[in-house]
């Protein structure tokens, strides 16, 4: 790991409990270029995630191609239809294409088609939050090496985090959460995998037999691609191990966590996770 990713995660280790800061905030090097180059690459890694904001954005060739074909047989609905055909002949900010509708709403329809591949979108990272992989990560695998110079309040956040973490362990079983991420080391996890790392996180996160979805794409995407992970989370749900259940408010969470959930044809999508005792 690069000094200045070593220090980007340090940095978020001072904002506890979800370790989630404006990304503006962290400064592990002068130069904003290696600060964002870092964060990329982490985010590559699974050890970070955040939250986009959509600047501007125009048509892509697929969305142009789309707008082509009958209406009545579009894969999207009245409102995209308009964001896509808004952004034909020129690049233009989510306001002027969605006009009445809020913020939260437009960058939750902009987010969904550019996923599609239908719009092309300049955007800006606003928050940056540690993952519960890179949690496990900076307390089981972290092994910097060399000699490179580490403020005493970076180390301090790192000493901070590792108390929690261990009062945490120790109020709780014997159970160790590196169970969690062993399959990083080699294949892809299977569903007995995926609903220890289910049991394991909501213990770890403390939600209640109630986990959010965005958590465990957090950590299995990759090795799992959204597909993979969506139809094993069915499976598990088909085979009575786990329960899913919709979103009925998403005012608490972003639209990127929001647009995790596993989408329906008809209702919001399903987007917590409860285990069941019979599974335990």
């Amino acid at each position: 790991m690069e000094v200045v990713e070593l220090k980007f995660l340090l940095t978020m280790l001072g904002a506890p409990p979800d370790y989630r800061v404006p990304l503006s905030t962290i400064r592990p090097t002068e130069k904003l270029s290696e600060r964002n180059r870092a964060c990329r690459q982490l985010i590559d890694r699974g050890l970070i995630d955040c939250s986009v904001e959509i600047l501007r954005f125009k048509a892509s060739a697929a969305g142009q191609a789309l707008l082509k074909h009958d209406s009545a047989r579009l894969p999207i609905n009245d409102t995209e239809r308009s964001a896509i055909k808004a952004g034909l002949t020129e690049t233009i900010t989510p306001g002027q294409a969605l006009k009445g509708f809020s913020e939260y709403e437009r960058q939750s329809v902009l987010a969904s088609l550019s996923e599609r591949g239908l719009v092309q979108s300049e955007t800006r990272i606003q928050d940056v939050w540690l993952t519960p992989s890179g949690q496990l990560f900076l307390q089981y695998e972290c092994d910097p090496q060399g000699n490179p110079t580490i403020s005493l309040n970076l180390l301090s956040n790192y000493l901070g985090f590792l108390r929690r973490a261990f009062t945490s362990s120790s109020e709780t079983d014997n159970s160790s959460p590196i169970q969690a991420f062993l399959w990083r080391k080699s294949a892809k996890p299977s569903d007995v995998d995926i609903l220890q790392l289910i049991k394991t996180l909501d213990h770890e996160l403390g939600t209640g037999n109630y986990l959010p979805i965005f958590y465990v794409r957090q950590s299995l995407q990759p090795p799992l691609t959204r597909d993979e992970l969506d139809q094993a989370l069915y499976r598990l749900q088909r085979n009575d191990m786990i329960e899913l259940s919709s979103l009925q408010e998403s005012a608490a969470y972003s639209s990127e966590q929001v647009d995790s959930g596993l989408k329906q044809d008809i209702g919001g999508p399903l987007f917590f996770i409860t285990f069941l005792e019979t599974s335990a």
